[in-house]
């Protein structure tokens, strides 16, 4: 996810007590053995925390959980996961203070990586480098680095990347009067997201009654900060997000949507699920989607709207997403925990997860393997999904990350765009509450 978003997965949404929440993310007890299931049969539980959609889970993703159960009849696997990620890691960062209440294994977006590697959350994971058995050289060296603390330890395993794409709407954007096909589609924009813009004007001039060109704004701004070199942090890995041309590029893409009456105005990942519906429902034409993004698409849409949906390159690759598996030191199973997080994130299980949920993996024998170069996701037709985001993946570089960027992305998207976009205020005036929100609540 991540994810994402992560992914979340996986994007960051509003900053709610963390307090108010300590139920809701996990669901389990003080983290202790107590926490297992008692009487069933001595066998082990093995809770994981995740936000998003991930694609282990037994139900709507790639049966991992079970398989793990087959292959270790002493594990039972619980997994507890919510939408909302900026409430998730507020959370899981106050039971981590406390050593108390946390899963066995807590998924971890990549735009808190650079926090739960610092001096103060270093030393609350395994080091996964020498617990559990994973092979570090399977994994995209960018993906290692940044889940690294500074003496060395690898306190999480990679699970995707984001690559960006762009999902649209066939049957919107043909009653719009807009082609199509794929190709064509994905060259109204080729090369800038001020022609992604000028499409969505197209768009709008012809909508169909009660829809419009894109989900939300914050969803547009992450998406154009993903392809930029410069994003929250400078080149030091300090948070600078008033300086960085890649935010103000993504800050004047999103406000102009947002007031140029381009967007359905949704939150992404709402609790009241009014995002969720507008896939159902039909109410938008195209949604930036990162590779994780397919996923939620196909849940949310729902078997009626299989085929309606393709998927475009970007206007510019980017990558917006991706998380990893982290396993806490004070947990009871704390080995179990780990060889269980090595074998979720091994190539061969990325492969699995990316057939059912199209989550795109970060071990490089997965990434580059015909499964994935030549994969199709049933939900999306003929649409060569593996190829779209593989080619996309491969030119990722990473970026500098602060401590903050995940604190900061949710400041700028539900404090500063989501207000132009619901409630009208001046583009200004939301960028001036923002910095007094980064100034207020953010301890450099």
């Amino acid at each position: 996810m991540h994810t994402t978003t992560a992914h979340p997965r996986r994007t960051a949404l509003a900053a709610l007590a963390a307090t108010a929440a300590l139920v809701a993310v996990t669901g389990c007890g003080s983290g202790g053995k107590s926490a297992d299931a008692a009487g069933d049969g001595g066998r082990i539980t093995l809770r994981i925390g995740t936000f998003g959609s991930f694609g282990y889970d037994n139900e709507t993703g790639a049966g991992l959980y079970a398989e793990y159960e087959r292959l270790h009849p002493n594990i039972k696997i619980v997994e507890s996961n919510v939408a909302d990620g900026q409430k998730y890691w507020d959370t899981l960062k106050l039971r981590l203070s406390r050593d108390s209440g946390l899963a066995d294994i807590q998924a971890v977006e990549v735009g808190y990586i650079a926090e739960a590697t610092a001096p103060a959350l270093a030393g609350k994971w395994a080091d996964l480098g020498t617990t559990g058995g994973a092979d570090l050289g399977a994994f995209l060296d960018w993906k290692v680095k940044q889940a690294t603390t500074a003496d060395g330890k690898v306190i999480g395993l990679g699970t995707d990347v984001g690559p960006i794409a762009v999902c649209y709407n066939k049957d919107l954007f043909a009653e719009a009067g807009l082609p199509t096909d794929r190709a064509q589609v994905g060259a109204l924009w080729a090369g800038s997201w001020d022609a992604f813009l000028d499409t969505a004007r197209a768009y709008r001039a012809k909508a169909p009654e009660g829809t419009a060109f894109h989900d939300s704004a914050s969803g547009l701004f992450n998406a154009v900060l993903s392809g930029e070199p410069v994003q929250y942090a400078d080149s030091k890995g300090e948070l600078d997000y008033r300086n960085s041309p890649g935010v103000k590029k993504a800050w004047e893409i999103a406000t102009a949507a947002a007031t140029g009456g381009l967007t359905a105005k949704l939150r992404q990942f709402d609790e009241k699920g009014t995002w969720n519906a507008g896939f159902k429902n039909n109410r938008f034409a195209t949604v930036a989607c990162p590779s994780w993004m397919t996923g939620i698409i196909k849940d949310q849409a729902g078997a009626g709207n299989r085929g309606r949906w393709d998927i475009a390159p970007a206007p510019v690759p980017g990558n917006w997403g991706g998380s990893f598996l982290a396993v806490p030191r004070s947990g009871p199973h704390v080995e179990e925990a780990a060889e269980l997080a090595a074998w979720l994130t091994a190539p061969a299980q990325h492969a699995k997860v990316f057939a059912v949920n199209g989550n795109i993996p970060s071990t490089r024998e997965t990434l580059s393997s015909p499964a994935v170069q030549n994969a199709r996701l049933p939900f999306f037709g003929d649409t060569p999904v593996g190829r779209i985001y593989s080619e996309t993946a491969a030119g990722i570089k990473a970026v500098p990350i602060s401590r903050w960027d995940g604190q900061v992305k949710t400041f700028l998207t539900d404090n500063g765009i989501l207000d132009i976009e619901q409630r009208g205020t001046d583009p200004a005036q939301a960028w001036t509450n923002v910095g007094k929100l980064v100034d207020d609540k953010i301890q450099k």
